[in-house]
């Protein structure tokens, strides 16, 4: 199957759930996507890249593949930064999101 056609299926299968494919350009390069951003919030919080993918339901490598893509758009280096770098861009700690039980 080729790219294309691989591409048009995946756009019918997210359609199909409801979901939109993020449109890609110059202006969103450095958007984090929705997993990208979770995951974020995760190693922000001093989760392990283990942690973060045992509650993800993914492995460490991946995370820290996903980690390697958010240092990458936020022009960071290291967990440290994280924080401001979030909170720069309006990202609030998921504990501030979610009400409390």
């Amino acid at each position: 199957m080729g790219a294309e056609a691989f591409a048009e299926r995946a756009r019918r299968e997210l359609q199909a759930t409801g979901e939109k494919a993020r449109k890609r350009s110059d202006d969103t390069r450095t958007d984090l996507t929705p997993q990208e951003e979770e995951i974020a919030q995760l190693a922000r919080e001093g989760r392990t890249n283990s942690e973060i993918g045992a509650q993800l339901f993914i492995g460490g490598r991946t995370v820290e593949w996903h980690l390697g893509k958010v240092f990458a758009k936020l022009g960071i280096s290291s967990r440290r930064e994280l924080e401001p770098s979030l909170r720069g861009r309006g990202v609030r700690s998921w504990r501030n999101r979610c009400p409390a039980r």
